[in-house]
């Protein structure tokens, strides 16, 4: 075996050659230090892995990935009957905005709005500059969002049944407030009170007033709403209708050529409940009008110039 040695500083070379037993000792050396090393590197971790993989730890181990599992498990539960919650939550939200729309309309056409203005079935137009920064919203940030929210509604839906009932209220007082004539034209022909006799000529109370339109046909109005009580023939006045508009007053309409309504029906203010004729006691084409209060007939002048509400 040679052996060759550089000096790279003045580039001269030296050779040594070994023989004999040198020789084997070198080469025994040079192939059996790997192994030794590799030997002893196997032992050592063999001797480490031993304390540290024992069954104990598996033991330990396992016993921590079945707690974690729990855990997840009961996690995604949890998070399962939230959600659940937060899904009933919202679809009652939605309900309570229908009724909401639905309270709105009402109020709307109570109140005579304009339905281009007031359109609960279209979406709410907004708008504006939004800026570059978008934050969203945390999980307790979006609860506590939903919990405003839905108190919002509530207080809104109150706020707005209180509006409806008391608009409601309203409207039915006008409804039923006594007022107007009923007839659209004509002229009156007879008042209220004493008044020579149309057919024998003497002096009589007139209990109403008369309302002459020149020709049979014309509609008869109610001048308030009310439940009828009385539509057909009755002896004086010919055919007749009487309306009970409730806190004690009840309106008369006679001589009718034809009746539009029965017993028990529900008439609104202005709806046309008979047409001008000249049935019963009377002379020409016209319309005689009683108001009673209290059971009492009244001079319908104070009601026929009143100013509706």
């Amino acid at each position: 075996m040679k052996v060759i040695l550089v000096d790279q500083r003045h580039g001269h070379t030296r050779t040594i050659i070994l023989k004999g037993w040198v020789k084997g000792l070198l080469s025994l050396c040079l192939l059996g230090a790997p192994v030794a090393l590799g030997y002893f590197g196997y032992q050592l971790a063999i001797s480490q892995n031993s304390e540290i993989f024992t069954e104990e730890t598996a033991q330990s181990w396992e016993r921590q990935i079945k707690v974690q599992a729990e855990q997840l498990a009961d996690i995604k539960e949890e998070s399962e009957q939230q959600l659940e919650a937060l899904t009933l939550r919202l679809a009652m939200m939605q309900a309570r905005l229908v009724r909401l729309d639905a309270v709105g309309e009402r109020i709307t056409t109570i109140a005579n709005l304009d339905n281009g203005e007031f359109d609960f079935s279209q979406p709410v137009p907004l708008g504006g500059p939004g800026t570059m920064q978008a934050d969203s919203y945390s999980g307790a940030e979006f609860i506590s969002a939903v919990d405003q929210l839905e108190k919002q509604l509530e207080d809104r839906q109150q706020q707005l049944e209180i509006l409806e009932s008391l608009m409601a209220e309203r409207q039915i007082q006008s409804d039923v407030f006594i007022a107007g004539r009923p007839v659209d034209r004509g002229w009156i022909s007879s008042r209220f009170g004493q008044r020579p006799d149309p057919f024998t000529g003497r002096m009589s109370f007139h209990a109403g007033i008369d309302f002459t339109t020149g020709k049979a046909g014309a509609d008869i109005n109610t001048v308030a709403s009310g439940v009828v009580t009385w539509s057909g023939p009755r002896s004086g006045y010919g055919l007749m209708v009487e309306v009970n508009h409730g806190n004690g007053f009840t309106t008369r309409y006679a001589h009718s050529e034809k009746l539009l309504v029965e017993v028990g029906d529900i008439v609104k203010k202005g709806q046309t409940i008979a047409l001008v004729g000249s049935t019963g006691r009377s002379t020409g084409p016209h319309v005689h009008f009683e108001v009673y209060k209290n059971g009492r007939v009244v001079d319908p002048a104070a009601y026929i110039h009143r100013t509706a509400r």
